[in-house]
C-alpha cells in the first residue's frame, strides 16, 4: 500500500507512515486512515484518525477547530479554545493549520451517544488545505502518549504531497 490514502476528485493527498505507527483498517466510512499510537510511559495507546469528505464538504477551520474544542472540558471551567495552541503552517503548496488542545476528553461525534470522560488527555490535530477539499488529522490519547508523539505527527504532516 503506498504512503497515505487517496481520494477521489481533483487530487490526492499522500504522506509518510511515522515509524512505529500502526496502521489498521479505518473503523468507518467516514475515515480515509487510522493508526495506533505506541502509548508512553505505561499510558494507552492514542490514536490518529484521518478523515476526508470531499471537495467543499467537512467545514472550514474555525468551525472544525470549535468542534475539536468542545469534545473537551477544563477543570477549572475555562474555554479549551482559549487554552488550546494553534498555528499556520506552509507545507509544500498545502496551507495547514496545526492545533493543540488538552483536558478531559469526551470525545464522540454527534448523535454517537455518550463516551466516557478520559481525564489528562489531548488533541494533536492538523487540517490540511487541498485544491480537492480539506483533510483532516485527528490524533488523540493520554496527555503522555500525544506528547511523545508529537515528533512523528511533525514528520508526518512535513512529508505530505499532492499527488494528480
Amino acid at each position: 500500500m503506498p504512503p497515505g490514502h487517496g481520494a477521489d476528485g481533483e487530487s490526492r493527498l499522500e504522506w509518510t507512515d511515522p515509524a512505529g505507527w500502526r496502521r489498521g483498517s479505518p473503523s468507518g466510512v467516514m475515515r480515509r486512515a487510522q493508526y495506533a499510537i505506541p502509548g508512553a510511559g505505561g499510558a494507552e495507546d492514542g490514536e490518529l484518525a484521518v478523515f476526508y469528505f470531499g471537495q467543499g464538504q467537512g467545514g472550514g477551520v474555525e468551525a472544525n477547530l470549535d468542534r475539536w474544542y468542545g469534545q473537551f472540558t477544563q477543570a477549572d471551567g475555562g474555554s479549551t479554545r482559549a487554552s488550546a495552541t494553534r498555528e499556520r503552517r506552509t507545507v509544500g503548496t498545502l496551507a495547514v493549520t496545526v492545533t493543540r488542545a488538552r483536558g478531559t476528553f469526551a470525545g464522540g461525534m454527534p448523535g454517537a451517544g455518550p463516551s466516557t470522560p478520559r481525564p489528562r488527555w489531548a488533541l494533536l490535530g492538523a487540517i490540511v488545505e487541498t485544491p480537492g477539499g480539506p483533510w483532516f488529522f485527528k490524533l488523540t490519547g493520554p496527555e503522555a502518549t500525544v506528547e511523545a508523539a508529537r515528533r512523528g505527527f511533525d514528520e508526518l504532516l512535513e512529508s505530505l504531497r499532492l499527488q494528480p
